[in-house]
């Protein structure tokens, strides 16, 4: 029973469905396709707004491709310390963008605040000819840490951003769970809100391997497409991107797919905090749950085969201590989380 993230699932149906009807007939090669064409048809109508659309394999490519065409070589992206592009891309934002700097940014739960973000560029001047010029925000919509920024928060990083001369990036690797969780449209929480490109993921979600890079200023991505192809990411038989994208956004699949994994993380969570020597850092906003529990609850998961994430963190809530007798876990639900799953892992914990 693997709770440990939501990339141990395998597609659902209907996004299986497309692949298999994409994989019959000819179609024109390197993202020509009819397929593909509707993708970028079907995430315009999404976002509400005439946009750029590269689809590539993995979350890795998409950020760090989108993070590559807001800075040069000798710019500075600024991110959470503890996102995902800056612990997790084993450099490839810093590989693809030919030298730019990762600055992280400190704050708790994994979210910083403006007067955060205006601190940490203190120290970077522009103009001056020794420190790498700022030149874009990165922003994690769900966290790292599972949370979600609400969208007068993002509206406001994303100003500071601008009238420091920054490109916003949005990176999405779990979009739809944090719109969901928002109650918001796809527009409201990206360029309504001042975001220039979002990493748009659709892997986590009920894909096998997509997700989009999308900007809403076409002059950004003028050169993008070369920037993907020479990454490795422009497919011969892309189809078989353009057609997982296309299963996963018809009939609001994608949106079904996270109330769904919402739903469960949120009993999850409640079942969890309801007993005794059990505690959560921050609240479950989302799809990720993350519980301190006893060492012994710990071990019971282990020894019944429930798989969570060992987890470490230096932006936990102030005077909120992990005992050596205790352990953090990070649960991810999933849309094929099932309501057995989560009664296993609360009698376990129970007893």
């Amino acid at each position: 029973m693997n709770l440990a993230s939501d990339n141990v699932v395998g597609m659902s149906r209907p996004v299986l469905e497309a692949l298999i009807a994409a994989n019959g007939g000819g179609e024109p090669a390197y993202g020509t396709d009819s397929w593909t064409v509707r993708a970028e048809r079907m995430l315009a109508d999404v976002f509400e707004h005439e946009v750029s659309v590269f689809l590539v394999a993995t979350g890795t490519a998409a950020n760090a491709l989108a993070l590559a065409a807001l800075s040069p070589p000798w710019g500075a992206v600024f991110c959470h310390q503890e996102s995902h592009v800056m612990e997790d891309e084993c450099g490839a934002p810093e590989m693809f963008s030919d030298g730019a700097k990762l600055i992280g940014v400190p704050g708790v739960g994994g979210k910083f605040t403006p007067a955060d973000l205006e601190a940490r560029m203190a120290g970077y001047v522009r103009g001056v000819v020794k420190s790498v010029q700022p030149s874009a925000l990165s922003v994690s919509q769900v966290t790292e840490a599972g949370t979600l920024y609400s969208l007068d928060e993002i509206r406001a990083l994303s100003a500071l951003a601008r009238s420091k001369g920054l490109g916003v990036h949005l990176d999405g690797a779990r979009f739809a769970n944090a719109m969901v969780a928002l109650g918001c449209t796809a527009a409201e929480m990206t360029w309504k809100s001042g975001i220039d490109v979002v990493s748009f993921g659709a892997t986590k979600n009920g894909a096998l391997a997509c997700e989009a890079v999308i900007f809403f200023d076409k002059a950004r991505a003028e050169n993008f497409q070369y920037r993907r192809k020479r990454s490795g990411h422009t497919l011969s038989k892309g189809r078989l991107l353009g057609a997982q994208m296309v299963g996963y956004l018809e009939n609001g699949h994608w949106i079904d797919n996270a109330r769904h994994a919402n739903a469960a993380a949120a009993r999850l969570s409640a079942g969890l905090a309801a007993l005794p020597g059990v505690r959560l850092p921050w609240p479950t906003q989302a799809n990720e749950i993350f519980v301190v529990v006893p060492e012994k609850t710990a071990a019971a998961f282990a020894a019944e085969g429930i798989r969570a994430a060992p987890w470490a963190s230096d932006c936990l809530p102030e005077g909120f201590e992990i005992g050596a007798d205790e352990r953090f876990l990070r649960f991810v639900t999933s849309f094929a989380t099932q309501a057995s799953e989560i009664d296993a892992v609360l009698a376990v914990a129970a007893r």
